[in-house]
């Protein structure tokens, strides 16, 4: 694992992609929600009726025509994404009161429509549950009958599959040992309810940027990226605001395409100060990644763990994770004209995992 490249390119994801036929292995996005009224402008632009239709009291003809631009984008993911390839979609149902008819309008069944009329074989989803601490979190008022609505306080990932499994060469099985995950992530990542994804885990360079965007935690692609692809592989993001599917893909080693219509987003996201300092931020998601998996072995009897990873020197559960490695960023650079950012790696130091496993064992004697 030497370098991936990740392009940032301004499109409108409703129109042609720039990507060629068969190209992406994997796709994860949070397009604009149907029916919330932040994106209601995005939505119009596009189609100058939705406005119109809204304004007139006919929401569910304006969610359908919504769903229609983003049909131009489903369309076009399943001719770009190789076969045995996924889609991994994060979408919120949307509830509004139009003219004083509150309803809820259902985003995600509405996309898994759309993907089973393309041939896309639909697989099981996760639902994301948000914490919240709001002592109110009922929607309307009073304690009478009929006088409060459920809330909505989870989120839904859609993943979809082109065409059956993914074929692997002699070369891509090793790759794909390589790119294992631990058998304690599979066993919470592979859930259908992820209750334990509550913002950004670690304080990224585009926190400042989330407060003007749709942007999801970083949590989810890097989990999505780890469960669906392998190092060496390209990752698309149609709709990437602030860039988070990138990041997520400069840290696991996948290269990555970003597109979106907003110039102005995507030069904030990937301008050349936020790469500085960059590095360290996107190590600490592996380190963090190695070190909590040394204090589940701790925190356990070592006969549980009857394997090697001699390439990490830690125990593993299983035969398949024996192979498993990680490889730190080395450097990071920026081909301005090219739209593009270079990330280059290294093997892990023998000393580094001395301390990883040292500060590990550390931190479980003292809780």
């Amino acid at each position: 694992m030497k370098k991936t490249n990740h392009s940032y390119l301004e499109a409108d994801s409703f129109g042609p992609l720039p990507c060629e036929e068969e190209s992406v292995h994997l796709v994860v996005t949070s397009p604009p929600y149907p029916m919330v009224e932040m994106w209601d402008q995005i939505y119009s632009s596009f189609d100058d009726e939705i406005d119109g239709l809204i304004q007139n009291g006919r929401g569910a003809e304006a969610f359908e025509r919504m769903h229609c631009l983003l049909d131009q984008c489903w369309q076009q993911l399943y001719t770009i994404i190789k076969p045995g390839g996924f889609a991994c979609i994060n979408v919120g149902d949307a509830t509004r009161n139009i003219q004083n008819h509150f309803q809820l309008f259902s985003n995600h069944s509405r996309i898994v429509s759309a993907f089973s009329k393309l041939g896309f074989d639909v697989l099981p989803s996760v639902i994301w549950r948000k914490p919240t601490n709001a002592p109110n979190k009922f929607m309307g008022s009073g304690m009478l009958p009929g006088g409060a609505y459920v809330t909505l306080e989870h989120e839904h990932i859609l993943i979809f599959r082109k065409r059956g499994k993914r074929l692997h060469s002699p070369q891509e099985k090793m790759i794909r040992s390589n790119s294992a995950v631990f058998w304690e992530e599979r066993n919470i990542w592979f859930s259908d309810l992820w209750t334990d994804v509550i913002g950004t885990r670690q304080k990224m360079h585009i926190d400042s940027l989330r407060k003007r965007s749709g942007a999801f935690p970083i949590e989810i692609p890097y989990r999505l990226i780890l469960m669906y692809s392998q190092y060496g592989d390209v990752v698309l993001d149609p709709f990437s605001g602030t860039g988070t599917t990138a990041l997520a893909a400069m840290t696991f080693g996948r290269n990555s395409i970003n597109i979106d219509a907003d110039q102005n987003l995507l030069n904030a996201s990937f301008k050349i100060p936020t790469m500085h300092g960059l590095k360290s931020d996107l190590n600490q998601i592996n380190i963090n990644r190695l070190r909590k998996h040394m204090e589940n072995v701790n925190d356990k009897n070592m006969l549980f763990f009857r394997y090697k990873n001699e390439l990490l020197k830690m125990p593993v559960k299983t035969n398949q994770e024996k192979q498993l490695t990680i490889y730190p960023i080395k450097s990071i650079s920026k081909n301005e004209a090219e739209h593009e950012v270079i990330v280059n790696y290294r093997k892990l130091k023998k000393e580094e995992l001395a301390e990883i496993i040292s500060k590990s064992l550390e931190i479980t004697m003292n809780t």
